[in-house]
């Protein structure tokens, strides 16, 4: 693409340096909607489900697509590890990738519109989220410091005000929220409408339920932890993938002094899917979560573990360990996280990425 700077409109953020990631088992029509936004960048398509399905990519988009075979050809036995007909085989994009930034999407998000009617560029503001440090120590009460127009307020120590690196930004949604199955059922018209200006940091110590459907991160600080765990076809639950890699993103990212941010950007929903499909899926994790919520509350990382696959290793041990007697599905999982780093290694042997610094 030819730089347009000397025109007045500057390239677009991190052009070079990062990838977009779709799971999809449908045409990629809602691609056009994105164009002005995502058509600067690589895209990575994994698909999902039926291998000799062909999926439709408009024109004029740069991408690389994986589907089944692909994925057992790369990964040989360690494929195992990819979900197979559930979206949390996405995971299998950010371990493909070479890029430093990654930015995964649904492909029935479309594109929002701010209070003012204007569109939004999810992408940029995500890029905004990850340039800039996160405050995890300490509470602001005006949110991002770093945003335009907002700074630390009265009573922050000056001594954290250097902030400390963005591994995550997760970004949320109008239209349909991303409720859990019995909340669908007993709201089904429920729609938020509600846009928030707002970008805060979570807290240490403190676990979120993060949603993949509008997320990015720094694959070179955080992205070995970005596995989205056994769901799917074969596994006893389903719709937890996203959450799994949070609490485990959470966790680590505490350990190591990194943070994580939430709020804009916003993207449109546009499709609730099934309750009743959803409450299959997810009703052993609803049960299950009573137990895994205060395990990663009180997952302790030892001083050792100084990288993210170091901590991703030491945490699959504790999950075996503490989780096991929950359901026999963690420890097979416990496993699966193993496969996962060892597959991750040896397709990124250096640990780097090879965009731009």
């Amino acid at each position: 693409m030819a730089d347009t700077s000397s025109h007045g409109s500057p390239p677009p953020p991190l052009k070079d340096e990062l990838d977009i990631v779709i799971p999809t088992i449908r045409n990629l029509d809602f691609l056009e909607m994105w164009r002005p936004f995502f058509q600067p960048y690589h895209l990575i398509i994994v698909q999902d489900g039926d291998p000799t399905k062909t999926i439709k990519v408009p024109p004029g988009f740069d991408y690389d697509l994986y589907n089944r075979n692909d994925i057992n050809k790369l990964l040989g036995p360690r494929a195992s590890c990819i979900s197979f007909k559930d979206s949390a085989c996405r995971c299998f994009g950010y371990m493909v990738s070479k890029k430093k930034y990654i930015y995964t999407i649904d492909d029935d998000c479309f594109v929002a519109n701010d209070p003012s009617g204007l569109p939004i560029n999810a992408l940029e503001q995500h890029i905004k989220n990850l340039l800039c440090p996160s405050t995890p120590y300490f509470f602001n009460t005006l949110y991002d410091p770093f945003r335009e127009g907002a700074d630390y307020v009265r009573g922050y120590p000056f001594s954290l005000r250097e902030g400390v690196p963005t591994a995550v930004s997760h970004g949320l949604w109008l239209n349909i929220p991303d409720y859990d199955a019995p909340t669908q059922l007993v709201k089904p018209l429920e729609r938020n409408t509600r846009y928030v200006d707002a970008v805060l940091t979570i807290p240490k110590g403190t676990l979120f339920p993060m949603c993949g459907m509008n997320l990015a991160f720094d694959r070179d600080l955080i992205g070995p932890a970005m596995y989205f765990g056994l769901m799917g076809e074969g596994q006893p639950i389903g719709r937890y993938d996203d959450m799994w890699a949070g609490w485990c993103c959470k966790v680590i990212t505490d350990h190591l002094g990194l943070g994580i941010k939430t709020g804009l950007p916003y993207i449109y929903h546009s499709k609730a899917s099934n309750p009743f499909v959803n409450l299959r899926k997810e009703y052993k994790g609803i049960f299950w979560q009573e137990d895994i919520i205060p395990f990663f509350q009180n997952v302790v990382l030892p001083k050792e573990c100084t990288t993210v696959q170091k901590c991703y290793i030491e945490l699959s041990k504790q999950v075996k360990e503490k989780l096991s007697k929950v359901d026999p599905y963690f420890d097979k999982l416990a496993d699966a996280m193993v496969t996962w780093i060892e597959a991750w290694d040896e397709l990124n042997p250096s640990g780097a990425s090879k965009g731009k610094a």
